[in-house]
């Protein structure tokens, strides 16, 4: 419980007066200070009542970036059986939002914005409830357990990404299809030696001195197997947000990606899942 500068004033006075009838005897200020004393009794019994039976419910989304603002939502419910609940703050891991009415039996909902400095497992805090209800004399604050746990990732930093054909990408120039032997026809070339003769333009190699060979898109990009090691970085925090950053994008892209994390090697893949997974091994790699 926390003395609010009105409820000090308040405090004070009632002690003022009660001093003063002591010693002057004056049943009228007895009187005053009887009520006055009655009435901080009955705000402070209305506070206590008024964060009781409050519970709340917390959801982080499935992308928690260490370092990065993430939008947590909160839903407060309140179980008393007839009185609802006023003005009520609620404070958690250091962000705070505030409910202007939490009627019985029927859950309001808000959002805190959270930044997690630090990688890896996260267990959030009890959250607080506090409330200055009824006349802001006193703050009265009580604990409310949170069991949600999450995986916070390493912050993503930009890197040249490695296209299929094995050169960078920093995404400044148009991306260029690969070659295949499956896929769509993207141009006609000269014959350099080596493509299979399905490849072959038997018609337009009749109207030229040289053959005439089709080239196609591949079908797939090819998986890349990202080593921890090789990742450039000044440091094993800088990899793992390059690498971070890597995965998110290739595959975001299509292109199947694995992970090698010292003698570990996680297979290439193009799903959600297999994203998150690979982003919970970053997370997670030094940390036992």
């Amino acid at each position: 419980m926390k003395l609010t500068k009105g409820g000090g004033l308040y405090v004070a006075s009632t002690l003022l007066l009660g001093v003063s009838a002591v010693n002057t005897g004056n049943n009228l200020l007895f009187l005053m200070v009887a009520a006055m004393l009655a009435f901080m009794a009955t705000t402070g019994v209305l506070g206590w009542l008024n964060i009781r039976g409050l519970a709340l419910s917390v959801h982080l989304p499935d992308e928690v970036y260490a370092g990065t603002d993430t939008f947590l939502s909160v839903t407060l419910h309140n179980s008393k059986r007839y009185l609802p609940s006023f003005l009520v703050r609620v404070a958690v891991a250091g962000g705070s939002t505030s409910f202007l009415m939490v009627d019985r039996k029927r859950p309001q909902s808000g959002s805190l914005l959270l930044s997690f400095p630090v990688r890896g497992p996260l267990q959030l805090p009890d959250a607080s409830a506090s409330s200055p209800f009824p006349v802001n004399f006193f703050i009265r604050a009580t604990s409310l357990p949170v069991h949600q746990e999450c995986t916070v990732f390493p912050a993503p930093r930009p890197l040249p990404v490695p296209a299929p054909g094995g050169k960078p990408d920093a995404g400044e120039a148009a991306a260029v299809a690969a070659a295949g032997y499956d896929g769509e026809l993207a141009k006609i070339s000269d014959y350099r030696g080596g493509e299979p003769l399905k490849l072959i333009h038997w018609r337009l190699s009749a109207k030229h001195e040289v053959f005439k060979v089709k080239e196609l898109t591949a079908t797939a990009a090819e998986p890349l197997l990202l080593d921890l090691d090789q990742v450039p970085g000044r440091d094993l925090e800088q990899r793992l947000s390059f690498c971070t950053f890597l995965v998110n994008r290739l595959v975001k892209g299509g292109r199947p990606v694995g992970l090698k994390l010292g003698e570990r090697v996680i297979t290439p893949g193009s799903t959600r899942s297999h994203r998150l997974r690979l982003l919970t091994e970053l997370a997670n790699y030094g940390k036992n």
